[in-house]
């Protein structure tokens, strides 16, 4: 038995046998308490908390089936034994239905009420267990998801764009830049972590409008006029802000790319044409990033309709001594340029891939060869 005794409410309008269960259940080591009706014990587990309820189910003004539903109101889980000298079909039946924990027949054997109410005893003792567990759990959910939420906001608050060169194959020219997510909190330190908490808030559309507020903000000191890459994610698309004539990109529309990556599905998005029309009708242009990385299809050719394709950095890497990604890379430039789509080979790192890039039909190349990420628009190398 455990060191606190559990406490048991013996509900019968005869006294003499509520006081005998009383006396059965103390010497079995419970604290007993009795109630002469059953408005009188919802006074009582009112007042006191109790660990089983033991009553009688024929009593004047309130039953024990009335009394079983409105414990059920307050507590789902505290036990109800029910007890009858004239059991039926019924009365079982609306006993089982609104959870009763056993339905005994009088006369109640001694050994068998003890027994009854230790075991509901011992189930309401888990069940408290069970929803102390559920409220430490639930609380240490809500405090991990107050705190990726605050981690965010000092992301977003210190959110910078990073500008890599992407350059024309055709005489090494800067042909535009791509703006990538940078953040000063130490606790997110990657752009991956920082979309992967916004995912997880429910918060990318907030991630997409502070890249584009900052990524603008820098444009507008710059004195370059060239074109600008600006990754969106397809959640992106269902922002309402994304086309608002009010949204500062939009002056800038005519001079950015929109790249929608492949590692993210669209099918989630509704409308995705419709959507894509207005970008265009606004001044954007579409790339299809990470080609060949993530969900890339036909789908997603038909309904995006890009003007630029990137080629996933996996397929450039090494891509001048591998034979399979060279037909790859190949057969994709290709495609492209029949369907009108310039080409980005993405990660180039070494001359043999931009040579090889460049034979294979490239129409842009960009990687740390021609130049790293920096907070400045930095005129690219070609070697």
């Amino acid at each position: 038995m455990n060191a606190t005794p559990s406490k048991v409410l013996v509900v019968d309008d005869d006294s003499d046998l509520a006081r005998a269960y009383a006396r059965m259940l103390t010497e079995a080591g419970h604290i007993a308490a009795t109630s002469g009706n059953g408005r009188e014990a919802i006074r009582s587990l009112a007042g006191d908390d109790y660990d089983c309820v033991v009553s009688d189910i024929t009593m004047p003004d309130m039953d024990g089936i009335q009394l079983l539903k409105q414990v059920r109101e307050k507590d789902g889980d505290l036990p109800v034994i029910l007890i009858t000298g004239d059991p039926d079909v019924e009365s079982a039946i609306e006993a089982v239905d609104y959870g009763a924990f056993k339905y005994l027949t009088k006369p109640v054997e001694p050994s068998e009420l003890i027994q009854t109410v230790r075991q509901a005893v011992q189930i309401y003792q888990l069940a408290r267990l069970r929803r102390e567990a559920w409220s430490l759990t639930a609380g240490d959910a809500q405090r991990d998801a107050a705190d990726l939420s605050a981690r965010l906001d000092r992301a977003l608050a210190t959110l910078w764009p990073a500008f890599q060169p992407v350059v024309a194959v055709a005489d090494g020219s800067l042909f535009a830049y791509e703006a990538l997510l940078r953040s000063e909190e130490k606790s997110l330190p990657h752009p991956g972590a920082v979309l992967d908490a916004a995912q997880q808030l429910d918060r990318l559309c907030d991630v997409g409008r502070g890249m584009r507020a900052c990524t603008v903000a820098k444009l507008r000191v710059s004195d370059s006029s060239c074109d600008l890459f600006l990754n969106l994610h397809p959640t992106d698309l269902t922002d309402p802000l994304l086309l608002n004539p009010n949204a500062p990109h939009m002056a800038f529309a005519n001079r950015i790319v929109l790249e929608i990556t492949e590692r993210a599905s669209i099918s989630g998005v509704s409308d995705v044409a419709a959507k894509i029309r207005a970008l265009r009708d606004a001044g954007f242009r579409i790339a299809v990033d990470d080609l060949g990385a993530g969900y890339a299809g036909l789908a997603s050719f038909v309904q995006l309709e890009p003007d630029l394709v990137k080629l996933d950095m996996c397929l450039v890497r090494d891509v001048h001594k591998n034979a399979t990604k060279q037909r790859l890379v190949k057969s994709m430039t290709q495609v492209c340029a029949d369907m009108g789509m310039l080409v980005v080979g993405e990660g180039v790192e070494t001359r043999e891939e931009r040579d090889a890039l460049v034979e294979l039909g490239c129409d842009l190349l960009q990687g740390y060869l021609f130049g790293k990420p920096h907070r400045e628009l930095l005129q690219p190398a070609w070697d």
